[in-house]
């Protein structure tokens, strides 16, 4: 697709910062991939982009649902595409930024014809471990099991029920159609040591500005909503069950966890230019990225 341009990596890596001064630069507007940051509410836990950053350029899909509302990659797809199509009918280029691999990858290669859920197979699968989850998947999809996130059981429990219902794996029902040719885009990343200090720093800072009274004071959420990462253990905090110094080092060390499995994913499943902040200053990262976007932009379509 054409016009389009994706900036990737893992939290805490000054992605959103630079994708908007690109965009701006480039007379663009940026489309957010955050499962979280979607959401209207949690803009401390979810670390959206601060207002003078959102006014560079445009911001979709950054606070646009709300918090009680299931959210899913098919639904990211048809709303991403539909924001894209809109901005490219400003005359504009997209910038696709975020951190969300399944968001990123409904938009780089499609989403498969996959059957409704099952409610009575669900609740039997949910009464699984995650780890008894896990062997079975790879009983039924073994390609599946070796790049899902095998702490996360809703998707765990998803896979399975998908292999299940239709008696093929995962892995064979991609609409090969639908891809986007040659998608564009680049990956950002750190070094190890400098991105857990940045998601360290970026927690405590959170803390000093007032995520505890945001978690406190929300309202109803849904399931998808629910499970932000942090959310837990701040509701732990509130109600008296762990200290505050536990649930910040609880909530860094979930997120660096996190943060290493946006790595490894990223590595395996995209083909975007790597870039190493951490052996690039930003404004040379932003001018090397405006580059190779506008590059992008001017190749003919495929």
């Amino acid at each position: 697709m054409k016009g389009v341009y994706f900036i990737v990596g893992p939290t805490a890596t000054g992605k959103s910062a630079i994708a908007g001064e690109v965009a701006r630069i480039c007379n663009g507007e940026v489309v957010g991939a955050d499962a979280f940051q979607i959401y209207a509410g949690f803009d401390l836990l979810t670390a959206k982009p601060e207002a003078s950053l959102l006014h560079r350029a445009p911001h979709h899909l950054i606070g646009a649902i709300a918090l009680t509302e299931q959210m899913n990659a098919e639904r990211f797809r048809a709303a991403a595409l539909a924001a894209i199509e809109q901005v490219r009918a400003r005359g504009k280029p997209a910038f696709v930024v975020g951190g969300s691999g399944m968001y990123v990858k409904a938009l780089t290669h499609g989403l498969s014809q996959l059957p409704e859920t099952n409610p009575a197979l669900r609740e039997r699968l949910g009464q699984y471990r995650e780890g008894e989850l896990l062997v079975r998947l790879r009983q039924l999809d073994p390609q599946t099991a070796r790049s899902i996130d095998s702490r996360n059981k809703r998707r765990l429990v998803r896979a399975v029920e998908i292999c299940l219902l239709t008696g093929r794996p995962v892995s064979t029902q991609r609409r090969r159609s639908e891809l986007l040719p040659q998608a564009a885009g680049v990956f950002l990343f750190r070094d190890r040591a400098e991105l857990y200090e940045r998601i360290d720093a970026r927690v405590e800072m959170m803390f000093a500005d007032g995520v505890i009274d945001e978690v406190r004071f929300a309202g109803e959420l849904g399931q998808t909503a629910g499970q932000m990462l942090g959310l837990q253990q701040i509701r732990a905090l509130i109600a008296g069950r762990i200290s505050k110094a536990d649930c910040i080092a609880s909530i860094q060390q979930a997120t660096r966890r996190y943060a290493k499995r946006q790595l490894t994913w990223f590595q395996r499943q995209t083909t975007f230019e790597p870039l190493n902040l951490s052996l690039h200053g930003s404004e040379e990262a932003i001018e090397w990225i405006s580059r190779k976007a506008r590059l992008s932009f001017s190749q003919p379509n495929d």
